[in-house]
């Protein structure tokens, strides 16, 4: 892999596929062992979090013997996605104590990038860039020489991300969401890579499910460019992106650094493939299939149910067949604790009917909200 700049702004390079350390084996000499693999392999950018149950810890160990000084090692936190302690909130004071907690957690004397987690909407990018809020405690630990680099995650609105952006002059590096099949952040990337920013691919796989073996996107990937492997499709897409700096390899086995790394050594496809695989990925966009596109005109439901977020799930068994990836989404809905006030089980529905009435694509919304109760039953894993 040949090393690109990372953004201008934080004056490094990396290869094009870095580790993304959420899934991480759960017996931890083997999680070291494929954690210096990948490393050796030239995956030298890590995005890890308190949130990712122990990974710093793993990472911790994986980073001795000389390892730490071959990688730049990324965390991150924000109170309204993981509270570490009840009383966590957005100060500068709270976020330099999980500065060092991280640090700890990871045995390293210094971070190369520190992260505002999870920038969601304006009111988490308010309270982060407040004075006295998040961004202020990671600069106090820059000027102590703690944290090299920072930035933030996201999965707001382009509109929005496009207002940080021009207001984020602290801001190095910005980790999106982007694939072949869902572009919706496609703009924003390259304005945050015009600006300097690094720009770092989460779900380029979208969320493993062009490994799932799923027809219509088999389909989709070999009318466009003659291939059947939509991962490697995925793959050469991203690479085809002058705009896209390095995109995150969740590793849980050795095949996902191996398999990754031989795709980005592919030639990236050109733009007439990008072109025609946008085309008949267009095919399958929710709109274009009559499903749900997220306008949340059927909220509030009576009996509190998350329609949107369920016919997500379905859209994902019904028109894709990702019947895996849907049931991740279904489990999330139903047990997210953070929807204790609302109820997401869908069979709770009464069919009043309201929410098919505001429904702007007439689905049928009481058979899906049925189909995927009988399809995935209570929240439980595979």
């Amino acid at each position: 892999m040949k090393k690109v700049d990372f953004g201008k702004r934080s004056g490094l390079k990396v290869n094009p596929v870095s580790i993304g350390a959420m899934r991480l084996p759960e017996d931890e000499g083997e999680a070291v062992e494929l954690i210096r693999q990948a490393i050796d392999a030239g995956m030298i950018y890590i995005d890890t979090s308190r949130g990712y149950l122990d990974s710093e810890i793993k990472l911790g160990k994986a980073l001795k013997d000389g390892y730490r000084e071959k990688v730049y090692l990324s965390t991150k936190c924000s109170p309204w996605v993981k509270k570490v302690d009840p009383a966590d909130d957005t100060s500068a004071d709270c976020t330099y104590k999980r500065i060092l907690e991280s640090m700890e957690r990871l045995d390293t004397d210094y971070l190369d990038f520190y992260q505002v987690w999870n920038i969601n909407n304006a009111k988490n990018y308010g309270l982060a860039t407040a004075k006295g809020g998040m961004v202020d405690g990671i600069k106090r630990a820059m000027k102590e020489g703690l944290v090299k680099h920072t930035g933030f995650t996201t999965h707001d609105t382009p509109e929005n991300i496009s207002r940080y952006i021009d207001e984020a002059d602290w801001c190095e590096t910005i980790l999106f969401t982007y694939n072949m099949f869902n572009r919706t952040y496609q703009e924003v990337v390259a304005k945050a890579h015009d600006k300097g920013i690094a720009t770092v691919v989460m779900n380029p796989i979208l969320g493993g499910v062009f490994a799932q073996n799923c027809e219509p996107i088999i389909q989709a990937v070999r009318n466009a460019i003659g291939i059947d492997d939509p991962v490697e499709a995925g793959h050469r897409y991203l690479a085809g992106d002058e705009n896209v700096d390095t995109i995150i390899c969740g590793i849980s086995k050795p095949s996902d650094i191996t398999s990754t790394i031989a795709n980005f050594e592919k030639p990236p496809l050109t733009s007439d493939e990008r072109k025609a695989l946008d085309v008949e990925f267009g095919k399958l966009s929710a709109e274009n299939t009559g499903f749900c596109t997220n306008c949340g005109y059927c909220q509030p439901c009576p009996a509190g149910i998350l329609i949107p977020q369920l016919m997500q799930s379905a859209y994902y068994s019904k028109v894709l067949h990702a019947d895996q990836r849907a049931r991740q989404m279904y489990n999330w809905q139903v047990s997210n604790p953070n929807n204790k006030k609302l109820s997401a089980d869908p069979g709770e529905c009464t069919q009043c009917g309201r929410c098919e009435r505001k429904c702007t694509q007439k689905i049928k919304i009481i058979d899906m909200l049925k189909y995927v109760k009988g399809k995935f039953g209570s929240a439980e894993t595979d």
